[in-house]
C-alpha cells in the first residue's frame, strides 16, 4: 500500500511540473533537438558520459545540428532546458538581453575562484614558475586537476547536488588540490606583503614594473586593503581567466603554424618588412603593422576558441529572430565552436584553416566572430590578451621556424585538432611541435 501511494504521488508530482513548465516544453517543441535521443527525467545528460574529448565531440555535434536548423537546437540536462544557439542575430539578441550567467557553471568556478572579479603568470604572481623545464610544479598540477574535476562535475547532472558530490570519493581529490592551490597562492601574498613592508612598498622589478599582485596590495590601500582572502580570489581569477586562456590561444596558433608552412612563411615575411635584419625588441607600435599576423590569430581563434561555449540564463520573456520567445528558466548555450564554423556566414570552406579570410573585407555579423564573449559583458582583457599572444608569436617567428614532430605522418598535417573539454578547449595531444634556429 505504501509503495502505491508512493507512486501515485510521484505521478502527481510530475504530472504538476510538467504543467507548471509548460511554456519551456512548449519552447522545446519549437527548438528541435535534432538527432539527440532524450531519455525521461535526466533528458540528454547520458549523452555527456565517457572523456573530456568525448564532452568536446557532443558540443560539436550540438553545433552542426544547430547549424542546420537555421542556428537553434536543444537539450535537456535533467529539468533544464538549454538551447544551443549558433545564429549571430540570434546572438546578438540573447547576449545583450540575458546579462547573468549560468548560475550552475559559476558557482562550481566559485568553488577554486571564490568571489574574484575577473597559467601561469609569473607577471600576476611575481615567481619563477619555470613551467617549461618543470611542467610537474605542484601549482600547476593542482590548477591542472582542478580544472578537469570541475569540468566533469558541469557535466555530470547527478554530482550537482552538494549533499551527493561532498560525499563522493571525487571530493576528496577536489578538497587536496583546492588546498594546495590556496595553500601555494596564501604564502605568496604573505611573502609579498612582507617584501612590501620591507621596502617601503618600493617593490620593482629590473623594468621597473609592478606585478599584478604588487598592484593588488598596493592600490587597494595596502594593509589597510584587500584582505589575503580577497587576494587570492583575485590572483586566482587572473590565472584562470587572464593568462591561461592567451597562452591557450598562442600554443594553437603555434601548431597550426607548424602545419601550415606556406601560413608560417608570409608570417615570416611580414616581420622581416617589419623588423628586417635587426633583433631590437617588438613594441606595442609594431603590432598595428602586424596584419597578416593579426588575420592568423584571429583565424586561429575562430577555429580553436580557447572558451568554446558560454552559458547565460533567461529571466524575461526574450524574442528571437525566429519567432520564438524565451521565458523564465531556460538557460542559452551559446556554442561558440559552433558559431564560428556557420557556414552561412563564414562560407563553405568556415573548417578550413585560412587567414586571408579576415582580410578579406568586413565581417557579415560582428556577433559571428566572438572568442572573447560579445556586448556588455565580454572579455575586459581582450585587447591586452590579442597583443600578448602576438607578442608571443612574433617573437617565436623571428627566431624559429616552427615545425610538426617529426614522426608525424603528413596527411595527419591536414587533418583537425583533436580537442576536450576541460573548462578550457584543448588539444587532446598537447601542442607538440619542433623549433629549428633560423640563424
Amino acid at each position: 500500500m505504501f509503495w502505491q501511494l508512493l507512486l501515485i504521488a510521484v505521478a502527481f508530482w510530475i504530472v504538476y511540473l510538467r504543467w507548471q513548465r509548460r511554456r519551456i516544453r512548449k519552447i522545446y517543441t519549437e527548438i528541435s533537438p535534432g538527432e539527440l535521443q532524450e531519455l525521461p527525467i535526466i533528458g540528454h545528460a547520458h549523452l555527456l558520459g565517457g572523456s573530456h574529448e568525448d564532452w568536446m565531440n557532443l558540443f560539436k555535434k550540438a553545433a552542426r545540428i544547430a547549424n542546420n536548423q537555421g542556428g537553434l537546437s536543444s537539450f535537456w540536462m535533467g529539468p533544464k532546458l538549454y538551447i544551443v544557439v549558433t545564429d549571430p542575430e540570434t546572438v546578438d539578441v540573447v547576449l545583450k538581453s540575458c546579462m547573468d550567467k549560468d548560475d550552475t557553471t559559476m558557482r562550481y568556478c566559485r568553488t577554486l575562484t571564490g568571489n574574484g572579479s575577473i597559467f601561469a603568470a609569473e607577471s600576476a604572481l611575481g615567481v619563477k614558475m619555470n613551467s617549461q623545464q618543470n611542467s610537474d610544479h605542484h601549482f600547476m598540477k593542482a590548477f591542472e586537476k582542478l580544472s578537469h574535476l570541475i569540468a566533469r562535475r558541469i557535466v555530470t547532472v547527478w554530482m550537482h547536488p552538494d549533499v551527493i558530490y561532498k560525499n563522493l570519493p571525487i571530493y576528496k581529490e577536489f578538497t587536496k588540490n583546492r588546498r594546495l592551490l590556496f595553500d601555494f597562492v596564501d604564502k605568496l601574498i604573505q611573502n609579498k606583503r612582507e617584501e612590501l613592508k620591507n621596502n617601503n612598498n618600493q617593490l620593482y622589478d629590473q623594468s621597473g614594473r609592478r606585478t599584478f599582485l604588487e598592484m593588488m596590495i598596493m592600490g587597494s590601500g595596502g594593509e589597510r586593503g584587500y584582505t589575503d582572502l580577497e587576494l587570492r580570489e583575485e590572483v586566482l581569477v587572473i590565472i584562470l581567466a587572464g593568462t591561461d586562456t592567451s597562452a591557450v590561444g598562442a600554443s594553437y596558433a603555434s601548431v597550426l603554424l607548424s602545419r601550415f608552412p606556406n601560413v608560417q612563411e608570409k608570417v615570416y615575411e611580414e616581420l622581416q618588412d617589419v623588423f628586417g635584419d635587426s633583433d631590437r625588441p617588438l613594441t606595442v607600435q609594431d603590432l598595428p603593422n602586424l596584419k597578416y599576423l593579426d588575420a592568423v590569430m584571429k583565424e586561429t581563434l575562430r577555429m580553436y576558441p580557447p572558451v568554446p561555449v558560454t552559458v547565460r540564463e533567461v529571466h524575461n520573456d526574450v524574442v528571437l529572430p525566429s519567432g520564438v520567445t524565451l521565458v523564465d528558466g531556460v538557460s542559452i548555450f551559446n556554442n561558440i565552436w559552433g558559431i564560428h564554423r556557420n557556414p552561412k556566414y563564414w562560407g563553405a570552406d568556415a573548417d578550413v584553416f585560412r587567414p586571408e579570410r579576415f582580410l578579406d573585407g568586413p565581417l557579415k555579423h560582428p556577433a559571428q566572430f566572438i572568442p572573447f564573449s560579445y556586448a556588455s559583458r565580454n572579455c575586459l582583457g581582450y585587447n591586452y590578451a590579442m597583443m600578448s599572444m602576438k607578442t608571443v608569436i612574433a617573437n617565436l617567428v623571428r627566431a624559429y621556424k616552427v615545425l610538426p614532430p617529426k614522426d608525424m605522418n603528413p596527411a595527419q598535417l591536414k587533418e583537425p585538432l583533436r580537442v576536450k573539454f576541460n573548462l578550457m578547449m584543448k588539444p587532446v595531444d598537447d601542442y607538440i611541435l619542433r623549433l629549428e634556429s633560423r640563424k
